[in-house]
C-alpha cells in the first residue's frame, strides 16, 4: 500500500499540470505542436486543459465517437518537418495543411496513415522525393502536393493506387519521365503535373486506360512525339491540358470521340496539319484553344457549329475564309484568330446570337466592312483588328458599345467619319484608329472618354480644330495626331494634361502659339510639334520639364530666341530647325554636333560655323573677325608645338594614348568635351579591369561623372586576331548602346575610335556592379527588398533587348557584374562588347564560331552547339537571380565539378530551402516573395531551351512574385502563384488571368 502511494505521488510530481484530463488523441497533438515553429500563434488553442481536441482550432472529431477525423490548417505560418506522429491518430481520414512552410522531405512512414483518405500539403516548402510508400494508404482518394520543391521522378508504384481519385503534383521540380504505370488508376478522375520539368519524353499511350478522368492538366511538361491517340477513349474527359510543350505531328482523329469534352488546350506546341475532322460530335466543346502552332488548311465548319464559348486559333497558318457558321454560335464570348493567313470578309451576323467579349482578326488578309451586329450584347470589350484590309466605316453601333475597353483597329482602309459618340465611350482605355483614311473632326464628345489612356490616330485625314475637350481626359498617356490636317490653335486646355508622357501633333496644320504653362505637364518626355504653322516664341517653361527627352518644334514659322532654360533638359533629341529663330545660341549647344538642329533660321547665330546666313558688316563683327583669325592662328601654333610635345610623349610611354577631336561621336547631349575626358586617364582614377581593357572613373570640371572604358592599345602585326576581336567588340558596343534608349540599359554618352586608342565614355553608375557590391564584405546592404528591385529592374532591361528592339538583340555575357547599381540600387544591363543583333536568321538563331560568355553564366546548349538565340541570355539571368537568392558565386571550389544551378538543386533537395537561401537576409519576412523568385530563376535555368520562359514572361513573373500580391494555392483553375499563366493576344498583351 505504501509503495502504491508512493508511485502515485511520483506520477504526479512527474507529469506535467492538468495532463490528467486530456484524452490520448490530444496529446499526440501536443506532441505535434511541439514540433511545428507557430509564430502566428494558429495552435493557442491547443491546451491540455480540455478532455479532448475537438475544440481546438482545426480539429475536426467524429460526433458520437469524439475521435480526431479530420485537421484542417491552411494558411497557418505553420512551419518545421511534417508531423508524421498524426499518424498514430486511428480514426484520422484527411489532412490538410496547404500554404505553411512545412519542409524537410516527406518522411515514408506517412504510409502508416492507413486511415487517410484526404492528403493536402500545397504550397509548403517540401523537399527530396515523393515517398512510393503513399500507394500502400489503402482508402486515400485525395493526394495534393502543388507548388512544393519534390524532384526525382513520380514512383512507378502510384499506379497501384486502390481508391485514388485526384492526383496534384504540379509546381515541383520533378525532373523524370511520366510512368505509363498511372494508366493503371481506373478510378482516377483528375490528374494534375503541370508545370515540372521532367525529362523529354511522349504521353504515355496507356494514359488512355484511366476509363474515371475528368481533367487531364499536362502544361508545361516536356512532352515531346504526338498525342496518342488512346486519349479518344477518355469519354468522361472534360478538360484536356497539353498546352506549352513540344507535342508535334497531327492532332489525332481520336479526339472527336471525347463525347464529355468542355475544354481542349493544345496551345504553344509544335502541332501540324490540318484540324481533324469528325469535331461536330463535340457537342459539349466550349473552348477550344490550339494556337501557337503550326497547324494549316481552313477553319472547318463544323467546328464553327459547335456551342462554343472560347475559340483561339491564333499563331497558326490557317488560310481561307472564316465560315458564316461562327455567327450561329450562341455562346462565343472569345474569338481570337490573330497571326494566320485567313481572308474574305467577317460573317456579316458575328457577335447578333452570342454574347461577344473579344475579338482579335489581327494580322490577316480580311477585308469588307466591319459587321455592324459585333456589339449587339452590350458586351463586348476588346476589339483588335490590326492590319487587315477593313474598308467602309466604322459602324454607328460600335458608337453604343459602352462596355468596349480597347479598341485597335488601325492599319486598314477605313474611310469616313468616326461617329461621334463613339469618341467618348466611357470604358475605352486605348483607342488606336492609326493609318487608315478616316476623317471629318475630333467630337467634342471625347470629353466622356474618362478613361482613356492611349488615344493614337495618326496618319488619317482628320480635319478641324483639336476640342478644348481633350485637356479634360486627366489620364491621358500618349496622344498621337500626327500626319493629319488639323488646323487652328493648340488649346491652352492641354496643358492641364499632367499624366501625359508623349504627345505628338505633328504634319498638320495648326496655327498659333505654343501655349504657356507647359511646365505643368511634369511627366511629358515627348514633345514633337514638327511641320505645322506655329509662330510666336518658344516658351521658356519647357526647359521646367525635366522629364523631357525628346523635342521637336521644327518646320514651323516660331520667332524669337532660343530660351537658354533649355540646357536644363537632358535630350537624346532636339529639332528647331526651319523656323524664324534668332539671337544666339544657349552656349551648351554652340558646337558644330549641334548644328543640324538649328539649320534653317535666316536669324540665328552662334559659334556654328555656317550657321548665320546672313552678312553683319558693323565694326564690332570685323572686330571679332580679327580676333577669330588670331585665335586660329594661335591655335595652330599651339597645336604644332602640342604635337611635337606628343611625339616624345608616345615614345616615352606607348600605353598612353591621346585622342583627336575627329575621332569621337556623341549619342546625347554632352556637358564635356574629349579633353576633359583625356586628361583624366590616369591609373589613380582606375576603378576596374577586365580581358578587353580598364575601366576609369572620371569627375569632370562641373562636379559631373562619367565612367571611361579603355580598350587594350594598339594593333600588333603578331595578333592580329586580338586586334579584330578588339575591333569587334568595339563595334559591337557601339552599334548596340549607341541605339537603343531604355531605363535599365546604361547610357553611351559618346566614344573615340583612333589608330592609338578606343575609349566608351557611359554614365557613371555610383554603386559599382551587382557582382562586386553582392559578392564582397559590403554584400548585407542589400537586403531582400533592394535585390528583388534589381532582379526586376534587369529583367526589364533584357526584356527591352530581346521583344522592343527591332531587330531583337542578344545580350550573350548576362552576368551580375555586367548590371550596374546607380545611387538608388537601380539596375542597369552593360557591357554589350559580344552582343548580337538577330537579323535575318533562321528562327531568331545565330550561329556562333566561339563561345562568348562567362563560366557558371552559359546555356548548357551553348557549349555544344555554338547556337546563340534570346533563350541562352534567359539562361543567364536565371544564375543571376540565384546569386541574388543565395548570395553565392556562380562557380566556387565549394561546388566541386557542380556549378551554382546544380549545387542549389542539390541542396535544395537533401537540406531544404533554408540551407539555399543567403544567410544575409530576413527569410521570414520575406520567405514567400524569395521562394517564388527561387522558383522562376529554375525556370530560367532550365536544360532545355523551349521550356524557358521568354523575358517578357519573366518579368510579368516577377512582378507577380511581390509579397504584395496575394499567393493563390489550389488546383487549375486557381492557377498556381508559382507561376504566371498568360492571355495572350495579337497586341503582344501580356496579363494575368
Amino acid at each position: 500500500m505504501v509503495v502504491t502511494s508512493l508511485f502515485f505521488f511520483f506520477f504526479l510530481f512527474l507529469s506535467p499540470p492538468f495532463t490528467l484530463s486530456l484524452n490520448q488523441e490530444g496529446l499526440y497533438l501536443l506532441r505535434v505542436k511541439r514540433g511545428l515553429s507557430d509564430p502566428a500563434q494558429s495552435l493557442s488553442s491547443w491546451n491540455d486543459r480540455d478532455d479532448d481536441p475537438c475544440s481546438w482550432f482545426g480539429v475536426t472529431c467524429d460526433n458520437s465517437t469524439r475521435q480526431v477525423i479530420k485537421l484542417e490548417l491552411p494558411s497557418s505560418q505553420l512551419a518545421g518537418p511534417f508531423p508524421v506522429f498524426l499518424c498514430r491518430l486511428q480514426f484520422l481520414s484527411s489532412i490538410s495543411l496547404p500554404n505553411n512552410s512545412i519542409n524537410s522531405s516527406l518522411p515514408s512512414g506517412i504510409s502508416e496513415c492507413q486511415n487517410l483518405q484526404t492528403l493536402v500539403l500545397s504550397q509548403n516548402l517540401l523537399v527530396g522525393s515523393i515517398p512510393g510508400s503513399m500507394s500502400l494508404i489503402p482508402n486515400l482518394r485525395q493526394l495534393d502536393l502543388t507548388g512544393n520543391n519534390f524532384s526525382g521522378g513520380i514512383p512507378a508504384g502510384f499506379g497501384q493506387f486502390q481508391k485514388l481519385e485526384t492526383l496534384y503534383l504540379s509546381g515541383n521540380l520533378l525532373d523524370g519521365v511520366l510512368p505509363s504505370s498511372l494508366g493503371n488508376l481506373s478510378s482516377l478522375r483528375e490528374l494534375f503535373l503541370a508545370y515540372n520539368p521532367f525529362s523529354p519524353s511522349q504521353l504515355p499511350s496507356e494514359f488512355g486506360n484511366m476509363k474515371s478522368l475528368e481533367s487531364l492538366w499536362l502544361s508545361g511538361c516536356n512532352l515531346v512525339g504526338q498525342i496518342p491517340a488512346s486519349l479518344g477513349r477518355l469519354t468522361r474527359l472534360k478538360n484536356l491540358d497539353l498546352s506549352m510543350n513540344r507535342l508535334s505531328g497531327a492532332i489525332p482523329s481520336s479526339i472527336s470521340e471525347l463525347r464529355s469534352i468542355e475544354q481542349i488546350e493544345l496551345y504553344n506546341n509544335s502541332l501540324s496539319g490540318e484540324l481533324p475532322p469528325g469535331m461536330s460530335k463535340l457537342k459539349t466543346l466550349r473552348r477550344f484553344d490550339v494556337s501557337m502552332n503550326q497547324l494549316t488548311g481552313t477553319i472547318p465548319n463544323e467546328l464553327c457549329g459547335l456551342q462554343l464559348e472560347s475559340l483561339n486559333l491564333f499563331d497558326n497558318r490557317l488560310e481561307g475564309t472564316l465560315p458564316e457558321s461562327i455567327a450561329r454560335s450562341p455562346n462565343l464570348y472569345e474569338l481570337k484568330l490573330f497571326n494566320n493567313k485567313l481572308s474574305g470578309k467577317l460573317p456579316s451576323q458575328l457577335g447578333k446570337n452570342s454574347p461577344l467579349e473579344r475579338l482579335d482578326v489581327s494580322y490577316n488578309g480580311f477585308d469588307g466592312a466591319i459587321p455592324e451586329s459585333l456589339c449587339d450584347h452590350g458586351v463586348l470589350e476588346d476589339l483588335i483588328m490590326i492590319s487587315n484590309s477593313f474598308s467602309g466605316k466604322i459602324p454607328a453601333s460600335l458608337g453604343k458599345c459602352r462596355s468596349l475597353s480597347r479598341v485597335r483597329i488601325n492599319h486598314n482602309n477605313l474611310s469616313g467619319t468616326v461617329p461621334a459618340q463613339f469618341w467618348g465611350l466611357p470604358r475605352v482605355y486605348l483607342l488606336d484608329l492609326a493609318d487608315n483614311s478616316l476623317s471629318g473632326p475630333i467630337s467634342s464628345k471625347i470629353s466622356g472618354a474618362r478613361n482613356i489612356s492611349l488615344l493614337l490616330i495618326s496618319q488619317n485625314k482628320f480635319s478641324g480644330p483639336i476640342p478644348n475637350e481633350l485637356g479634360s481626359l486627366d489620364s491621358l498617356v500618349e496622344l498621337s495626331c500626327s500626319s493629319n490636317e488639323l488646323s487652328g490653335s493648340i488649346p491652352e486646355s492641354m496643358i492641364k494634361l499632367s499624366q501625359l508622357g508623349l504627345l505628338d501633333l505633328s504634319n498638320n496644320q495648326l496655327s498659333g502659339q505654343i501655349p504657356v504653362g507647359i511646365k505643368a505637364m511634369k511627366k511629358l518626355n515627348g514633345l514633337n510639334l514638327a511641320n505645322n504653322k506655329l509662330s510666336g516664341p518658344i516658351p521658356r517653361e519647357i526647359g521646367s520639364v525635366f522629364g523631357l527627352n525628346y523635342l521637336d518644334l521644327s518646320g514651323n514659322l516660331l520667332s524669337g530666341k532660343i530660351p537658354f532654360e533649355l540646357q536644363n533638359l537632358k535630350l537624346n533629341v532636339l529639332n528647331l530647325s526651319n523656323n524664324r529663330l534668332s539671337g544666339v545660341l544657349p552656349p551648351l549647344y554652340a558646337n558644330e554636333n549641334y548644328k543640324s538642329c538649328f539649320v534653317g533660321n535666316p536669324g540665328l547665330c552662334g559659334d556654328i560655323p555656317d550657321l548665320c546666313s546672313r552678312a553683319v558688316g558693323s565694326n564690332k563683327m570685323k572686330y571679332l573677325w580679327i580676333l577669330r583669325s588670331i585665335f586660329i592662328l594661335a591655335a595652330i601654333v599651339f597645336l604644332v608645338g602640342l604635337f611635337g610635345f606628343y611625339w616624345k610623349y608616345l615614345s616615352y610611354r606607348k600605353n598612353k594614348d591621346t585622342v583627336t577631336t575627329a575621332m569621337w561621336r556623341s549619342f546625347h547631349k554632352l556637358n564635356f568635351n574629349e579633353f576633359d575626358i583625356v586628361e583624366c586617364l590616369n591609373e589613380d582614377s582606375v576603378i576596374g579591369s577586365g580581358a578587353s581593357g580598364k575601366v576609369y572613373k572620371v569627375v569632370l570640371g562641373n562636379g559631373e561623372k562619367v565612367a571611361v572604358k579603355k580598350l587594350w592599345g594598339g594593333v600588333k602585326k603578331e595578333d592580329t586576331g586580338s586586334a579584330v576581336r578588339e575591333k569587334d567588340e568595339f563595334e559591337a558596343e557601339v552599334e548596340t548602346l549607341g541605339k537603343i534608349r531604355h531605363k535599365n540599359i546604361v547610357r553611351l554618352w559618346c566614344c573615340c575610335n583612333s589608330d592609338y586608342c578606343k575609349l566608351l565614355v557611359y554614365e557613371y553608375m555610383p554603386n559599382g556592379s551587382l557582382g562586386d557590391l553582392l559578392h564582397s564584405s559590403k554584400g548585407a546592404m542589400l537586403d531582400w527588398p533592394t535585390r528583388y528591385k534589381i532582379a526586376l529592374d534587369a529583367a526589364e532591361g533584357l526584356s527591352y533587348l530581346h521583344h522592343d528592339c527591332v531587330p531583337p538583340i542578344v545580350h550573350r555575357d548576362v552576368k551580375s557584374n555586367n548590371i550596374l547599381l546607380d545611387e538608388e540600387f537601380g539596375a542597369k544591363v552593360a557591357d554589350f562588347g559580344v552582343a548580337k543583333i538577330v537579323c535575318g536568321v533562321s528562327k531568331d538563331v545565330l550561329s556562333m564560331s566561339i563561345i562568348a560568355g562567362s563560366c557558371g553564366y552559359i546555356a548548357p546548349e551553348y557549349g555544344y552547339t555554338l547556337r546563340v538565340n534570346e533563350k541562352s541570355d534567359i539562361y543567364s539571368f536565371g544564375v543571376v537571380l540565384l546569386e541574388l537568392v543565395t548570395g553565392r558565386l556562380p562557380v566556387d571550389s565549394e561546388y566541386g565539378d557542380k556549378d551554382l544551378v546544380k549545387w542549389a538543386c542539390a541542396t535544395l533537395d537533401k537540406k531544404g530551402f533554408n540551407q539555399v537561401i543567403d544567410s544575409r537576409l530576413d527569410v521570414i519576412t520575406h520567405k514567400e516573395e524569395i521562394g517564388r523568385v527561387l522558383h522562376i530563376a529554375f525556370l530560367c535555368t532550365n536544360p532545355h531551351p523551349g521550356n524557358r520562359p521568354s523575358m517578357r514572361i519573366v518579368v510579368n513573373m516577377l512582378q507577380e512574385a511581390s509579397s504584395e500580391n496575394k499567393s493563390m494555392s489550389g488546383g487549375k483553375d486557381s492557377k498556381l502563384s508559382h507561376y504566371c499563366y498568360f492571355d495572350v493576344d495579337a497586341s503582344d498583351q501580356v496579363s494575368i488571368v
